[in-house]
């Protein structure tokens, strides 16, 4: 990597363009933060920082598990502590949220979600620098290793930036989907939210509230029963699809959106990716809120290698016995 590469850019910096340099989530955070999106405000460790560590701790990406446990125990070289700990002082922040940020993160075709480690409410100089190590580590972590090989990315080209934000004092947190994951309907919001932090929301330690609203009528269409316990008020459920809204305008492509609201209720987000998993639509594809249609791939049954249960097998029976019926067979 070149050598005049910086070790720190303040997030609001960090560009799409130089994902290489800060990795997919900050690359996408500084686009959000530039655009007048409510970003925490932070800076980026970035992938040059990483190099530099995994020279001096000796690691061969050949061998993922001594990596991980080397950035783990070698000491961080002087040079980057310290820009660490300079960037830290001018962020002026009690605590803050440390989060990996990958060169295969977030992309179009894949999104790396909870493939490495973050780590929130983190304070002081030696709780950061701790924080960082362990992010690099991360990179090398079994889960990660083996989605890299699922996806055909070489750990050879593979490097990590750290993300480094004002901690949201969150009274509740969650993920925005800009278009239904399940059914795959566009312009449909799905959002999951609980009370306090999102990390139990990653971890499934609890069941969120699940909402969900039609984009072009503004419209809650779902809500928890009872809705006197709800974590969000439908007013706070619109605000966050709009702001989904425009997002999904802002990239030109469904999100994957992570929001904290503090405890003035004020939205934050802090992280924007494509949804990868969506069925592609054709270019010609109506509107659904005034043609509904549901798409099938004629070409699975040359690409699906898995068990098929009872319910699937019977599905594909009838639709072969409709399919044969068109053709008066």
């Amino acid at each position: 990597m070149d050598g005049a590469a910086p070790l720190t850019v303040d997030l609001v910096d960090a560009e799409r363009g130089a994902g290489v340099l800060v990795g997919g989530k900050a690359a996408n955070l500084g686009e959000l933060a530039r655009a007048g999106f409510p970003v925490p405000n932070g800076f980026v460790l970035t992938t040059h920082a990483y190099a530099l560590a995994a020279e001096a701790a000796g690691v061969d990406p050949a061998r993922p598990a001594e990596a991980a446990e080397r950035l783990r125990a070698a000491p961080m070289p002087d040079v980057i502590a310290n820009a660490a700990r300079k960037a830290y002082a001018a962020l002026d922040a009690e605590r803050v949220a440390v989060r990996s940020s990958a060169t295969a993160e977030d992309l179009p075709g894949a999104s790396f979600a909870g493939q490495q480690d973050s780590y929130l409410d983190v304070s002081g100089e030696e709780g950061l620098l701790d924080a960082i190590r362990r992010c690099w580590a991360s990179l090398w972590n079994e889960r990660a290793v083996a989605y890299r090989r699922a996806n055909r990315v070489d750990d050879k080209r593979i490097s990590l930036a750290v993300v480094v934000q004002e901690m949201v004092d969150a009274s509740a947190a969650g993920v925005l989907f800009t278009a239904d994951p399940v059914t795959g309907r566009r312009r449909r919001a799905a959002i999951d939210a609980v009370a306090g932090l999102g990390d139990k929301l990653v971890a499934g330690a609890v069941d969120p509230d699940h909402y969900a609203v039609e984009i072009a009528s503004h419209e809650v269409v779902q809500s928890p029963a009872g809705g006197q316990g709800s974590v969000l008020s439908d007013q706070e459920v619109l605000t966050l699809a709009e702001f989904g809204d425009r997002v999904e305008r802002h990239f030109n492509a469904p999100q994957d959106v992570e929001f904290a609201l503090d405890q003035e209720r004020h939205v934050w987000l802090v992280q924007s990716r494509p949804i990868t998993t969506l069925y592609p639509l054709p270019e010609d594809a109506p509107d659904p809120q005034k043609e509904l249609r549901v798409y099938f791939s004629g070409s699975v049954f040359q690409g699906y290698f898995e068990p098929i249960t009872p319910m699937g097998i019977q599905f594909f029976r009838l639709l072969s016995g409709a399919v044969s019926g068109m053709f008066g067979f």
